[in-house]
């Protein structure tokens, strides 16, 4: 999304909202932890990490064939991603309900405007009306 205006100038709740630093933090980390930029860098270090240890295999491997020591590092960045991502999506959920009620009351004036207008022109009708007669 491309704001053009100053955020001084927006009159959107959602830019009103004041996100703490780990909040922001948490959102930058769940984003590129769901980009494509870091599923390369994952799979680079995977198979990085089993071909060294394959190489090694012959002389001293730091982490011989069932890769424990990877198997570790796997499950605490599941751990720490996992909820990070979800504190992200929770974010995201309140932004998206922040955009819904904010939706809803403009659509809700905007119906009230059209309504006056309805009424205006009816009136003018029928001030047209009388006039013809």
């Amino acid at each position: 999304m491309v704001i053009k205006n100053k955020p001084s100038e927006n009159k959107h709740p959602v830019f009103k909202h004041q996100w703490s630093i780990g909040q922001k933090a948490a959102d930058a980390l769940a984003s590129f932890g769901g980009s494509w930029v870091f599923i390369g860098v994952f799979v680079s270090f995977l198979v990085l990490w089993v071909f060294l240890n394959t190489w090694l295999l012959l002389k001293k491997p730091f982490d011989p064939y069932p890769f424990i020591l990877l198997n570790l590092f796997l499950s605490s960045l599941a751990a720490f991603q996992a909820p990070i991502i979800l504190m992200a999506q929770n974010r995201q959920a309140e932004r998206d309900r922040i955009y819904a009620k904010y939706d809803y009351q403009v659509n809700r004036k905007a119906e009230r405007e059209i309504e006056h207008l309805q009424n205006d022109v009816h009136n003018i009708q029928k001030i047209l009306e009388k006039m013809k007669r």
